[in-house]
């Protein structure tokens, strides 16, 4: 079987390494370099602790309040394209408590094997870097506490049990902390991944498996016959195949669009800057909470990470919004100080879904045509699980019980 890839992110190697692991022939192509799009500057987290979709109780409302505020943590870019308004108007229908923790228990019930299948990548060649230092949640009020700790039942079903802090415990468990932050959640399994060592592991693993590669590659149209796509049209000519798998993160529902099944998927832009060497040393990875910036340690350098800004398809970099993010740890950490080593700042477009889950699955009607996108800040965490669920769609024709509550199904219904 042969099988048509577009899309090169985490998501998509983890997928072309994993059908090419079956037995099934696999061609990849990309627009850009492969793990350059939002793989590239991601928290470098597999985040199990912070698995709550987007959409939660108060979000809307409280992003109608940031409005005006473009430096805030979560920016909506007023816009009356009917597109846009519709995806907005069915994620405020999915803020609600309930939907909340349907949705967080479904992604921790997809990411239950995630640590165990990163191991099993390591054995079987697959060279990256990773950490195992979990993730403080830290709080500076303790209304942003509670707010976390009202979904912590759900985690625990799943075995994750974090120890909570107060006061000078908190930073006990991480000195570079000042006072300003007073309560902590620490989970000590979540796990820390270099996203270009990973990207450039699986590529390589994946030319040994015989996969072919095709960078700078965009997809322009599509073959079709009947209910079934026999292939792609690029600008380096025609790919043909049994099955196309869309992996393409937010360029994804533009594709689905185009064959006629439009999913709703649509950019939110996040933003990361690095600091080389690591201005401060950290024991643990963090996540600021009440600034919403994650802060993660890796070999040789510290990433923040943060915001979530809804508005088109362009990776404008909006200086207010990395200002906030540096602003975040200079207010968090004693001794921050004016870093030397910073690099420039990178933004990048998160595919996001109207209810917070990804898109795996069959795009019926089409008979040969599948999906794995929508992941939003989660395509690291969820990429291993991912790659199982679309392996065993295309190859056995099955979903996985797990994966039934983000079958494409779901909104492609008529």
């Amino acid at each position: 079987m042969r099988i048509i890839v577009v899309g090169a992110g985490a998501v998509g190697l983890a997928s072309a390494y994993r059908l090419a692991k079956s037995g099934c022939e696999v061609v990849v192509l990309d627009a850009r370099r492969a793990g350059s799009a939002a793989s590239h500057g991601n928290a470098a987290k597999i985040a199990l602790a912070e698995s709550g979709p987007v959409p939660a109780p108060g979000v809307i409302l409280q992003g109608l309040k940031w409005m005006l505020k473009p430096d805030s943590p979560l920016y909506v870019k007023p816009s009356l394209a009917p597109e846009f308004l519709k995806f907005m108007a069915s994620m405020a229908r999915h803020c609600t408590a309930g939907d909340f923790r349907r949705g967080l228990e479904t992604t921790l019930r997809l990411a239950e094997g995630t640590m165990d299948l990163l191991d099993d990548w390591g054995r079987d060649g697959i060279s990256f870097e990773m950490h195992k230092a979990g993730v403080l949640l830290a709080f500076e009020t303790r209304e942003r506490y509670r707010e976390q700790c009202a979904s912590l039942d759900v985690f625990e079903r799943f075995g994750m049990v974090p120890e909570h802090l107060h006061g000078e415990a908190v930073q006990e468990r991480e000195p570079a902390l000042n006072s300003r932050t007073r309560h902590g959640l620490f989970f000590p399994d979540d796990r820390q991944v270099e996203p270009d060592s990973l990207t450039t592991g699986l590529v390589k693993r994946c030319q040994e498996l015989g996969v072919e590669i095709h960078e700078d590659t965009p997809v322009r149209g599509f073959l079709r016959q009947g209910d079934r796509v026999r292939g792609v049209i690029t600008d380096r000519g025609e790919f043909t195949g049994d099955t196309l798998l869309l992996a393409a993160g937010v360029w994804t529902g533009r594709m689905s669009r185009d064959l006629g099944v439009p999913l709703p998927i649509r950019p939110g832009k996040g933003y990361s800057v690095d600091y080389t060497p690591a201005p401060i040393q950290l024991r643990t990875s963090l996540t600021l909470e009440d600034a919403r910036v994650a802060v993660t340690p890796l070999g040789g350098y510290l990433r923040l990470a943060g915001t979530m800004e809804f508005g088109g398809l362009e990776e404008r970099i909006n200086p207010r919004r990395v200002a906030a993010i540096m602003q975040a740890a200079a207010d968090a950490f004693a001794d921050w100080g004016t870093p030397s080593g910073e690099a420039a700042p990178w933004a990048g477009l998160r595919p996001m879904t109207p209810d917070g889950l990804p898109v795996i699955g069959q795009l019926r009607p089409l008979s040969n045509v599948f999906v794995a996108s929508g992941h939003g800040m989660l395509g690291l965490t969820l990429a291993p699980a991912t790659a199982e669920i679309v392996t065993e769609a295309i190859t056995q024709r099955r979903l996985p019980a797990a994966a039934e509550p983000v079958s494409p199904i779901r909104f492609t219904r008529r």
